[in-house]
């Protein structure tokens, strides 16, 4: 978010609505939505050629560094068009393209009136895309289907404008071609978005409804939210209320972003643009709630509204126990930007002092353990990926467990495990290949459809425990990288799980506890034991590492004792002198098994996690 700057800029006139058109780009990872924005940012020269950088909406360096888009960003586009050659405002919405974000995308689409449909033509429709698209659909958004990238030798645009034609429901000609970088095609682009997006519709007279699609904190000014006026007008000192909490602020600044911050006299129908209330926290500027004037509040807010919520638990623990107070103000201040993230302390016998971290999926857990790591230098350990398990006792308790520590004993009647539905798309050379690897995932065949004679979807019900994990690493690999991956969240099944505990010694080490299905317990309590006979130094005394379901073990592993050379002074003579001994030595370690502990070293335990921790890199689905 850039610094808001309270200098004197000419205040930009309020549009009428049929002057306007909000838009968004729908995009895979790397299919260039990015640059298509630069080029448009450029072409309207709301940016100045001597400030223009690469990926100018990006403005995290996380961003910048993967090509992923983390924030929505919302920009102001001036264009006077080719066809009727009148004067129009252009709201640009920039979206995350990520699975773990699919409800802030889900909230910008209700911003707009339209969406443009961005498809590599090297590579063809990802499912990421497809997911988006549906979304824009459902919304009964306006959909302009463009082809990108028409400049790189390998561009089959013919191919792809077929493929697009059958998804959207257009002739193949109706798809525009474009090239993001060196900007062929993008000024057309900016005319059909004029022509073929509806302006925005809203009662100007009634009372104020603004739908919140954004927040950001900024550090000056609080919490900068970003709206789209549906009806009505916000204008400065208005006294706003938020709907769902029924919160009330005084409104000290309304204005517009053009793509820097431009105060102005208010903002009326159909308009995008920021508020500021001077609030310190974004968790009272909820993503998808309403807000409106607390003289003349509405009394329907808009639809759609939900409470984030998150879908994957892991332990985050400093590597030096002394950080544990930095790593906690990290969060604190790490939560002013990310409303979805939520924590709460916890403490690990192995570990020592930590936080359990609530996210909405695998890369936002990386992405925030990332900026912990890099915003407040920490070297953190993260421990397994968890789901949330809902465990009915026989009796008819029931418990919530976010973590395997938290897994009650005792007689188990049921045990409810989240299931998503997943949708992959690929070459249709390896269908085999995908439906091996979902059925080792415990995962259900939907259907299938051919989009294209080389390309199929494939669609599967797979419990979310199951891919977590390593599952769209397999995938890639599977499929030699050409695979994609989209899913959501239906619902909760019951399953036959079980908690494996690891033991040393007899006594369990909760970091390495887990929760698996019954018929994956013995792998990997196997895969664990063996792992840690490697990693745990020897001892004076042999220790047994075991694993176990309850009170039954179902795989041992010894780690042998360092043994003394007591025979080494015998030379000759009777064997009962060796024998007594070895005797002798038996009885002290007997001795010192009885009062020795085993010491993990810190090094053990982040080997042993690290194949969990840092299994999802790079799920840019």
């Amino acid at each position: 978010m850039p610094a808001i700057s309270s200098a004197k800029a000419p205040q930009p006139a309020q549009t009428k609505p049929e002057q306007i058109r909000n838009f968004c780009i729908i995009a895979h990872i790397d299919h260039g939505k990015s640059t298509l924005a630069d080029r448009m940012l450029g072409l309207t020269g709301v940016v100045e050629q001597r400030n223009m950088r690469e990926q100018y909406l990006d403005r995290m360096d996380i961003e910048r560094e993967r090509g992923i888009t983390i924030k929505s960003q919302a920009v102001r586009l001036p264009w006077r068009s080719g066809i009727d050659n009148q004067d129009y405002i252009l709201n640009l919405i920039d979206t995350p393209g990520h699975v773990d974000f699919t409800y802030e995308v889900s909230r910008s689409l209700a911003a707009c009136e339209g969406a443009v449909l961005l498809v590599d033509c090297a590579q063809g429709i990802e499912a990421q895309t497809l997911a988006n698209l549906y979304l824009a659909m459902e919304n009964n958004l306006t959909i302009i289907p463009v082809l990108n990238k028409i400049d790189l030798p390998a561009a089959q645009p013919d191919k792809f404008a077929e493929e697009l034609a059958k998804l959207v429901g257009c002739k193949p000609s109706d798809c525009l071609r474009v090239s993001g970088k060196t900007g062929a095609g993008v000024e057309d682009l900016l005319d059909q978005i004029v022509k073929q997006i509806p302006a925005p519709v809203g009662d100007a007279k009634a009372s104020a409804r603004a739908l919140i699609f954004d927040s950001v904190y900024d550090s000056y000014r609080g919490v900068v939210t970003y709206v789209r006026v549906v009806d009505g007008h916000l204008s400065p000192r208005d006294q706003i209320q938020m709907y769902s909490t029924g919160v009330k602020h005084e409104m000290l600044e309304v204005g517009v972003i053009s793509p820097e911050p431009m105060a102005s006299k208010g903002l009326g129908v159909g308009e995008v643009g920021y508020l500021i209330t001077g609030v310190k926290d974004v968790r009272q500027s909820k993503v998808g709630d309403t807000i409106t004037t607390a003289q003349n509040p509405t009394k329907t807010p808009l639809a759609g509204y939900k409470e984030p919520k998150p879908m994957v638990f892991s332990g985050l623990y400093p590597i030096d126990g002394a950080d544990y107070p930095l790593l906690r103000d990290a969060l604190d201040k790490l939560r002013l930007n990310d409303a979805a993230l939520v924590y709460e302390p916890e403490s690990s016998a192995a570990l020592g002092f930590g936080f359990r971290c609530g996210f909405l999926g695998l890369l936002h857990m990386e992405i925030v353990r990332e900026r912990l790591e890099r915003e407040a230098g920490l070297t953190l350990i993260s421990t397994a990926p968890n789901v949330v398990y809902k465990v009915t006792m026989e009796d008819g308790k029931q418990f919530v467990v976010t973590n395997p520590s938290e897994y009650p004993d005792g007689k188990v009647n049921e045990v409810l495990e989240p299931i998503v539905r997943a949708t992959i798309l690929a070459p249709s050379e390896f269908i085999g290949a995908i439906m091996e690897l979902c059925q080792q995932r415990r995962g259900t065949l939907l259907g299938m459809d051919y989009l294209s004679e080389e390309r199929v979807e494939i669609r599967y019900t797979l419990p979310l425990a199951e891919i977590v994990f390593d599952f769209f690493d397999q995938l890639k690999s599977k499929t030699r990288g050409y695979g994609s991956l989209d899913y959501e969240a239906i619902g909760e099944e019951s399953g036959d799980l079980v908690k494996v505990d690891i033991l040393l010694q007899g006594d369990k080490v909760d970091a390495f506890s887990s929760i698996v299905h019954r018929d994956k317990a013995y792998p990997y309590g196997v895969m664990m034991t063996t792992k840690l006979r490697e990693l745990i130094p020897r001892q004076q005394f042999e220790v047994p590492i075991q694993a176990a379901i309850g009170g039954k073990i179902i795989a041992r592993e010894n780690i042998r004792a360092i043994r003394k050379d007591v025979l080494a002074k015998c030379y000759g003579g009777d064997i009962t002198r060796k024998r007594k001994l070895l005797e002798k030595q038996k009885e002290g370690k007997k001795r010192m098994k009885m009062v020795g502990r085993v010491e993990v070293p810190q090094e053990a335990f982040i080997a042993a996690l690290s194949t969990d921790s840092d299994a999802p890199k790079d799920k840019k689905k």
